[in-house]
């Protein structure tokens, strides 16, 4: 009987405790969920106002839905602590200590956020640019912590971390509203120069995507072994750089033709010479 009276006194003294910490736990689990939920909720709300917001540009708009959704995530696991009772002050000490040790492990990956940083303040590009990124063209979609997401022109997904991006060339093809085509053409060296010039200038003439100012440059460029280069460089709309370059091409092909200009195959004279 004495063996069930403690048993009996222990669970009396045992039941508030259990029923403390299972009121701590049920807590901390409410509040995990709650805080997730806000997350998502918050970030997803900065997401859609900075988007539609003049002031903010695209660029921006996936950094900062991201950070809301990091910071109350954080705040969420510091209260789910506090919930045990334990000192945020030491955690946070703790977890600033946690940081340096993997930030020395991560060095690869915080240099792809600084990079993303400087990215983001200097701005060499932005959302919805054409870009040209040591040697990888392609449109960007997106500026993230660690990565950036771009598209090809045949539409082929590229991420590229961020450190890359820095640490190279950065050409935007979209900087500019005008930008020139560089072409060259070639003639034979019987042909008329002047008639050959002249076939090139009407065409860029009629074409009505061919800048008045500043004026296309029609010359001669070289004498090659095997032609007379001619150098074509009119000025267009950034985008109609590559239908004009096209069309140009095509053009003068045709009006070559039609004109009798003729465009030599590259070829060498050989002479032989027997020895009696």
């Amino acid at each position: 009987m004495e063996m069930f009276d403690d048993l009996a006194a222990n669970s009396d003294a045992l039941m508030p405790m259990i029923i403390d910490h299972g009121l701590s736990v049920i807590g901390a689990i409410l509040i995990l969920i709650l805080g997730y939920i806000i997350a998502g909720w918050a970030a997803k709300k900065v997401k859609n106002s900075t988007s539609k917001a003049d002031q903010v540009d695209d660029t921006l708009v996936p950094i900062l839905a991201q950070t809301t959704r990091i910071l109350i995530l954080v705040i969420t696991v510091l209260a789910v602590l506090g919930q045990f009772g334990v000192e945020t002050t030491s955690v946070i000490a703790i977890l600033g200590a946690a940081g340096l040790a993997v930030g020395l492990a991560l060095q690869g990956t915080l240099s792809n956020i600084a990079a993303g940083m400087m990215l983001l303040i200097l701005r060499p590009f932005k959302v919805g640019d054409a870009v040209n990124i040591g040697g990888t063209f392609g449109i960007v979609d997106e500026i993230g912590l660690f990565m950036t997401n771009m598209h090809s022109f045949d539409n082929i997904g590229i991420s590229m971390p961020n450190s890359r991006v820095w640490g190279t060339e950065i050409q935007n093809l979209s900087r500019f509203d005008t930008r020139r085509v560089d072409m060259e053409f070639g003639i034979g060296y019987d042909d008329d120069m002047d008639k050959a010039m002249d076939i090139i200038k009407k065409i860029l003439d009629e074409d009505e995507r061919v800048l008045e100012d500043p004026a296309p440059l029609v010359a001669i460029s070289e004498h090659g072994d095997s032609h007379i280069g001619i150098r074509v460089r009119p000025w267009t709309q950034s985008s109609n750089v590559w239908p004009l370059r096209y069309d140009i091409h095509k053009r003068v092909k045709e009006e070559f033709d039609a004109n009798d200009v003729n465009i030599p195959f590259p070829q060498r004279d050989v002479h032989l010479f027997q020895n009696n």
